[in-house]
C-alpha cells in the first residue's frame, strides 16, 4: 500500500466570542485529507485530520515542509513491517526529519493535524475505532465505554450579561453536562460577580470550572486564587503565561483546590518542564495537552511515558480541544476525560450526532476511524477537500 496523496485547506473558525487575552473573529483551522490506495468496503481509504481552535492554520509550514517529506518519502519507509498499514511512529520521525529541538511555534500544530489524519487512517484500514485499536496496542484491555466531558464556555461576547451568562449555562445542564466552564480575567471585581451569578444556577462550585487563558502575573494570579477558594471550585485554569513555571509553582502555595494547565505546552519537553517545576500536583491537578496542537498522539504517549515515570496516573489528564480525536485518545487509554465545546467553533467541536451527554459522560461510536463520518457537518467539510 501507500499514499497517494496529501490535501490540505484553511478553512474559518471565526467567532464573536473572546476570552480574556484573545477573540475569534478571525482565527482559522488546517483541515487536511491522506488518501491512501486501501480500498475498504468498495471505498477508499481517507485520513482526516484538523488542528484545534485557538492556533491558526499552519496551511505555509505543511504544504512547504510536512507534506512534501511525506510524499516524497519511499512506502517502506512509513509502513509497517507487514506493509499492509501505515506506521504513525515512523511517519512521525519523517514529517520531524531536518528539525532542530525546541522552538515549536505552529510545527507542532502542523505535525499535529497531519498525525490526526494518520491515525484516522490506520484505525479504517484495521476496521476498528479508534479507541479499541489504541486500548488492544497499548493498553492490553477494553476501552472505557464512555468518557467525562465538561462544557467549556462562559466566554466574553458583546451584550452578554449576567442573565445570558446564566442561560447558557443551565443549557448546558439541560444538554447533559454536570460541569460547566467559564472564562475570567477582565477584573476580579467583575469576574467574581459573573462566577457567583453561575453559581446560582449550578449545584455547587464543583460544578464550575474557570479559565484565565494565562492572562495573569504572580501578583493578580494569587488575588484571584484567595478570592476563588471559598467556591470550592471544579478547578483554576492557567492563571499565568503557560511558559512560567514560577507563577504556577507559586500558585500552588496559595490555592488548596485543583488547578490545571497544559493546554499551551505543545511537546513532551514542555509538559516535563512543567511537571519538574511547575508545583502541579498529582492528587488533585488536572493536565490538559492538546495532541493535535502537539506533535499529535505519537508525541502524547510520550507525555503519558513521561508522566507515569513522575506518578502521575493518566487519569489526570482531561484534554483540550472538545474534539473526537481527544474523545478517542480518552477511551482508548484510560484518560481521565475530555474538553467539549456546545454550539462553539463548530463543525469541529462535538461528538457523535446521535450520542447524547448523559450525567456528565458521553459514549463513542462502533464506526473505523475516528468517527468523523458520524458528526454531519464536519464530515461534509471534510468530503469537500477530498473527495
Amino acid at each position: 500500500m501507500r499514499i497517494l496523496e496529501i490535501r490540505e485547506k484553511a478553512v474559518p473558525i471565526k467567532s464573536s466570542i473572546s476570552n480574556a487575552y484573545i477573540d475569534f473573529t478571525k482565527m482559522t483551522a488546517s483541515i487536511v485529507a491522506i488518501v491512501t490506495d486501501v480500498v475498504k468496503n468498495g471505498k477508499r481509504v481517507i485520513g482526516y485530520g484538523f488542528n484545534s481552535n485557538g492556533r491558526y492554520a499552519p496551511s505555509g509550514i505543511l504544504r512547504e515542509r510536512f507534506i512534501p517529506r511525506l510524499l516524497e518519502a519511499k512506502p517502506d519507509d512509513y509502513l509497517n513491517e507487514e506493509g499492509t498499514n501505515l506506521d504513525p511512529h515512523k511517519i512521525w520521525d519523517i514529517l520531524m526529519t531536518g528539525e532542530k529541538p525546541g522552538g515549536h511555534g505552529e510545527r507542532s500544530v502542523a505535525v499535529g493535524t497531519l498525525d490526526m489524519a494518520v491515525w484516522d487512517a490506520v484505525s479504517k484500514i484495521e476496521e476498528k475505532p479508534l479507541y479499541q485499536l489504541l486500548a488492544e496496542r497499548y493498553r492490553g484491555e477494553k476501552p472505557d465505554d464512555k468518557v467525562f466531558v465538561y462544557a467549556a464556555g462562559g466566554y466574553y461576547q458583546p451584550g452578554k450579561g449576567y442573565k445570558e451568562l446564566q442561560d447558557e449555562m443551565k443549557g448546558y445542564l439541560d444538554l447533559g453536562y454536570s460541569v460547566v466552564k467559564m472564562k475570567i480575567g477582565n477584573s476580579l471585581e467583575e469576574d467574581l460577580r459573573r462566577i457567583e451569578a453561575v453559581l446560582e444556577v449550578v449545584p455547587s462550585g464543583q460544578s464550575l470550572a474557570v479559565d484565565a487563558n494565562g492572562r495573569f502575573d504572580m501578583e493578580t494570579a494569587i488575588s484571584y486564587a484567595k478570592a476563588l477558594e471559598p467556591y470550592n471550585l471544579f478547578w483554576y485554569e492557567e492563571a499565568g503565561d503557560p511558559l512560567d513555571y514560577e507563577i504556577q509553582a507559586e500558585l500552588a502555595k496559595h490555592y488548596k483546590n485543583p488547578m490545571a494547565t497544559g493546554e499551551n505546552l505543545f511537546s513532551m519537553q514542555d509538559a516535563r518542564n512543567l511537571i519538574r517545576y511547575g508545583g502541579m500536583r498529582p492528587d488533585r491537578d488536572y493536565l490538559q495537552f492538546d495532541c493535535a496542537l502537539s506533535y499529535g498522539l505519537v508525541e502524547y504517549m510520550r507525555i503519558l511515558d513521561m508522566l507515569k515515570e513522575h506518578g502521575w496516573s493518566p487519569r489526570r489528564c482531561i484534554p483540550h480541544g472538545g474534539h473526537q480525536m481527544s474523545l478517542n485518545i480518552a477511551a482508548g487509554l484510560g484518560l481521565g476525560g475530555n474538553e467539549s465545546y456546545p454550539g462553539v467553533f463548530e463543525p469541529f467541536g462535538g461528538f457523535a450526532d446521535h450520542i447524547p451527554v448523559e450525567n456528565g459522560y458521553v459514549g463513542l461510536p462502533d464506526v473505523p476511524g475516528i468517527g468523523f463520518e458520524t458528526k454531519a457537518p464536519l464530515i461534509k467539510l471534510l468530503h469537500s477537500l477530498a473527495e
